[in-house]
């Protein structure tokens, strides 16, 4: 089998490269090294070395969206498994195997050895996506998370509180939306609406707590125009999973298609790649993704998640 390691040197912080490197070239392994040097090339680097047809496992090694970028690149190929390496400052998805337990997957020997699972894959204006998908304040405070990661000690969870209050007092919380799914459909402003196919994101924030990115279908999130007042006292509410004991502000639905559209563009983020557009459409791929991890880890939710 072949080990490919695609490289984002732009992602996290300096000197994780050069650890890196060094694990790999220790490794027993039929691996090659490749170094990106613009977006998309990881997708254009990850399906060019699956067109061979022989077995792969590819390596992203970066954040979030150098993971999204391999996984647009070989979504559907059975011969080939997909990992996330963390150099970036975020890589949110990883936390659904345990938030403690995100450096595992910098132990490329175990990592290489481990099992793998065909996990689905959801589809927004073409473009796929492992995680979750937003586009509301919380988009909007995505999108400027990476502005304030640049502050001295900023880090992870800090750096979307930032970016969260910046947001909400400065530039408004709600927008003009219209959102459906197949037997829901709701128009107003709308605070925060998000589609879940994994549990984390933002640095931490974990709307649906028992979300499985292997069952097959979708949850939604959709919170109305609120208070300023109101929505600071829901935040950590919402961060921690608790919709369901706020059924009169936060609507949960399940299902395999939403629509989402705004008379002005709405900016979005699927997988930490932003998106500006009026109209939305996030459905279930027919494709999934092969993805490994190390041995003994597990993506079921826990029970404080699930609560």
């Amino acid at each position: 089998m072949k080990h490919l390691f695609i490289v984002n040197p732009a992602a996290g912080k300096a000197g994780n490269e050069g650890a890196l490197l060094e694990q790999i070239d220790r490794l027993d392994l039929d691996s090659v090294v490749v170094h990106t040097q613009r977006q998309e090339e990881a997708c254009e680097i990850a399906r060019a070395a699956a067109q061979s047809g022989e077995p792969l496992r590819i390596y992203a090694c970066g954040g979030d969206g150098t993971l999204n970028e391999v996984i647009n690149g070989v979504a559907g190929l059975d011969h080939v498994a997909v990992t996330n390496v963390p150099l970036g400052t975020g890589n949110d998805f990883l936390k659904i195997f345990g938030p403690e337990n995100k450096d595992k997957f910098s132990q490329l020997e175990q990592l290489s050895q481990g099992p793998q699972v065909a996990m689905d894959l959801m589809e927004c204006n073409g473009k796929l996506g492992l995680d979750i998908f937003c586009a509301g304040v919380d988009a909007r405070i995505a999108a400027d998370v990476h502005k304030y990661r640049r502050l001295p000690l900023v880090r992870g969870i800090g750096a979307y509180i930032l970016s969260l209050i910046a947001n909400v007092l400065w530039k408004g919380i709600s927008r003009p939306t219209r959102v459906e799914a197949e037997e829901y459909a709701y128009e107003g402003e709308t605070a925060i609406v998000c589609v879940c196919n994994g549990r984390y994101y933002g640095g931490g924030f974990m709307p649906v707590g028992d979300n499985l990115p292997d069952d097959g279908k979708l949850e939604m999130l959709v919170v109305p125009k609120v208070s300023r007042r109101t929505f600071f006292r829901l935040v950590g509410e919402y961060a921690k999973g608790r919709y369901r004991q706020h059924p009169d502000l936060i609507t949960a639905v399940e299902g395999t298609e939403f629509t989402i559209t705004a008379p002005q563009p709405l900016v979005a983020v699927v997988d930490g790649e932003m998106l500006e557009q009026k109209r939305y459409h996030i459905r279930l791929s027919e494709k999934k993704v092969n993805f490994f991890y190390p041995q003994g880890l597990s993506y079921q939710p826990r029970v404080e998640e699930s609560n």
